[in-house]
C-alpha cells in the first residue's frame, strides 16, 4: 500500500475472514513505552502522546471500527465510524487510515480474524501509523496480541475516552474523578508476567519463595490511590451535599443540563446564564461541572447546572468515577436534556443518554422533571424546521413529554424555553406581594426561612416584597395573617 498522504483518511469496508484455530503469527514489539524494556504489553492500558510537543510531528492512527454479525446497535457502521474519527481529532490525532470491520465470529485471543490483523499490520507498517484505535471493548489479552502482531500501540474505545477525559479536565474535581477511572481500569490490564519483572527473593534468597512480583506491587499500588481517591471524592461529595442544602434552605430550585456530547449544553448554558463556558464544535469540549445563578421571567432565581456530555458505550467506570457530580443531576428539580436535532443519529443519541440516566435511577420516559430541549433548530432545512414548529404549535411535547426547540447558538426559542422552566418551577407555588412593617423583623425572617423572595423594595419604615410560597406555606402564613 502506498505511503499516506497527509492528513487523508480512507473508508475501506471489507469482511474478515475467519480463524481457524491457528495461532496468529507476530512480531517481536519494538516501540518503547515510557522506557519501558519491552513496550509491546499493555499491563497499563494507557498512551501518551509524545508527538504533541515542540514541534514534533503529530501521531499518526489507524481507526478501526469492528461490527459483529450478531451486534445490535441503533447506528450505522458509517455514524460509528464518523465518531470515533471525532474522538481522534478532540486529542489532535492525525487519523491517516480509518476501516469498518465486519466479524462473523469474534476471535477470543485478538478480536479479529487472523487476515483482519495481518492487514492492520501491514497499514501500521506502510503508513507508518503509532496507534491503532479500535472502537470496541478489547481484553488485556486481545490488546496485547493485537500490539504484538502489528507492533504499533493498541487502545480501545474505553482507553481513548479516558484519554480525552484525562486531558480536558481542569478542576480538582474533575482531575480526581478522571484518575478514579482511569485506574479502575488500568487495574484489570496487569498482564505481564515476564521473569525480569520479579523482585528479588525473600531474605538472602536462600530461604523461602519469591518475593513481591512487579505485578503484584503494581496491583498494590493502584489499589492504595484508588482507595484514596475515593475518600477525597467522598469528601467532595459530603461538599457537594451541603451546597446543595444551602440551596434547598435557600429555596432555590436546581436545572440540571444532560445530554450527549456536542450536543450544545454549554452554549446553551451560556446562552441562558450568560457565563464564559468553553464551548466548541468537539466532543467533550468541556468536561468539569459548572453551577451559574439565573434568572426567570417572573424574577424567580434558580441555579443551572451544566455537566458532563454522555456518550454511547460510555465506560461504565466513568459513570461510578462521576457519580458525586452526576449527583446533582439526580437531586435537580428539572432536568433539561439537550438534543441534537439535526444529527442524524438524534433518536440513538437520546436512547444513549437516557440508559445513563437510567443508571442513576432516573427513568426519563417517566420522570416528569425531565424536558427535551431540542437544539440546533438553526441547522434543518427549512422543510424539517416548518414541521417541528407545526407540531410545537400544536402540543409543545414530544412523544417522550415536555419538550422546546431552540437553537442556542441563535437565541431563537430561549424565551419559550424559560417561561416553560418559570411555569414548571411555580406548580404548586403561590406567588404573594406583601406590604411588611420594617420593624417585623419574626415575619420577614419567616418569609426568607420558608419561601422565595423575588423582590425586595425597602421604604422608610415597610418592606415590600414579591415571594412565592408552597400550597402548605402559603395556607399558614394566610392563617397567620388573619389572626
Amino acid at each position: 500500500m502506498a505511503a499516506h498522504d497527509s492528513k487523508r483518511a480512507l473508508t475501506t469496508s471489507f469482511e474478515a475472514d475467519q480463524e481457524d484455530g491457528r495461532p496468529v503469527p507476530t512480531a517481536a514489539p519494538t516501540l518503547a513505552s515510557d522506557g519501558a524494556e519491552d513496550s509491546g504489553s499493555s499491563e497499563a492500558g494507557t498512551w501518551r502522546r509524545t508527538g504533541q510537543v515542540d514541534g514534533a510531528s503529530p501521531t499518526h492512527a489507524l481507526v478501526i471500527v469492528p461490527v459483529l454479525s450478531n451486534g445490535h446497535t441503533a447506528r450505522t457502521p458509517a455514524a460509528r465510524l464518523q465518531e470515533a474519527h471525532g474522538l481522534a481529532e478532540a486529542i489532535q490525532l492525525d487519523v491517516v487510515q480509518q476501516e469498518i470491520a465486519k466479524i462473523a465470529r469474534p476471535d477470543a485471543g485478538t478480536l479479529f480474524g487472523r487476515g483482519t490483523v495481518q492487514r492492520i499490520a501491514d497499514m501500521v507498517e506502510a503508513q507508518g501509523i503509532d496507534l491503532v484505535i479500535v472502537d470496541h471493548p478489547l481484553t488485556p489479552v486481545q490488546q496485547r496480541n493485537l500490539e504484538l502482531a502489528a507492533s504499533a500501540k493498541v487502545i480501545d474505545r474505553t482507553g481513548l475516552i479516558l484519554e480525552i477525559f484525562g486531558e480536558r479536565a481542569r478542576s480538582h474535581e474533575g482531575q480526581l474523578q478522571v484518575e478514579l477511572a482511569a485506574l479502575t481500569y488500568q487495574r484489570s490490564r496487569l498482564v505481564r508476567s515476564w521473569t525480569h519483572l520479579e523482585r528479588q527473593r525473600g531474605g538472602f534468597g536462600f530461604l523461602g519463595g519469591p518475593g513481591e512480583t512487579q505485578i503484584e506491587l503494581d496491583r498494590r499500588l493502584i489499589g492504595e490511590r484508588i482507595t484514596r481517591l475515593k475518600r477525597e471524592i467522598a469528601d467532595l461529595r459530603r461538599t457537594r451535599a451541603l451546597h446543595r442544602s444551602a440551596r434547598q434552605r435557600a429555596a432555590t430550585p436546581m436545572i440540571a443540563l444532560v445530554g450527549y456530547t456536542n450536543a450544545g449544553k454549554s452554549t446553551l448554558f451560556n446562552a441562558l446564564s450568560g457565563a464564559q463556558v468553553h464551548a466548541e464544535n468537539q466532543l467533550f469540549a468541556t468536561l468539569d461541572p459548572t453551577v451559574r445563578q439565573i434568572t426567570l421571567p417572573s424574577g424567580r432565581r434558580a441555579a443551572l447546572s451544566d455537566t458532563v456530555g454522555f456518550i454511547s458505550d460510555l465506560p461504565h467506570g466513568l459513570v461510578a468515577a462521576f457519580r458525586a457530580t452526576l449527583e446533582e443531576v439526580q437531586a435537580a428539580d428539572i432536568i433539561l436534556h439537550v438534543r441534537d436535532v439535526s444529527h442524524p443519529d438524534s433518536e440513538a443519541q437520546r436512547e444513549d443518554v437516557e440508559r445513563v440516566l437510567g443508571d442513576l435511577d432516573i427513568d426519563a420516559s417517566r420522570d416528569p422533571r425531565v424536558i427535551e430541549v431540542l437544539n440546533k433548530t438553526d441547522l434543518l432545512s427549512t422543510t424539517h424546521r416548518a414541521a417541528l414548529e407545526m407540531r410545537f404549535a400544536n402540543n409543545g411535547s414530544t412523544d417522550h413529554g415536555a419538550a422546546v426547540a431552540v437553537s442556542a447558538l441563535a437565541g431563537q426559542g430561549l424565551d419559550d424555553l424559560l417561561r416553560l422552566l418559570d411555569r414548571r418551577l411555580s406548580q404548586g407555588k403561590r406567588l404573594m406581594e406583601l406590604d411588611i412593617p420594617a420593624s417585623d423583623g419574626r415575619t420577614l425572617a419567616w418569609l426568607y426561612d420558608h419561601g422565595q423572595v423575588l423582590d425586595r423594595r425597602d421604604e422608610e419604615d415597610r418592606v415590600r416584597l414579591r415571594v412565592c410560597l408552597d400550597e402548605a406555606d402559603y395556607a399558614r402564613f394566610a392563617s397567620h395573617l388573619a389572626a
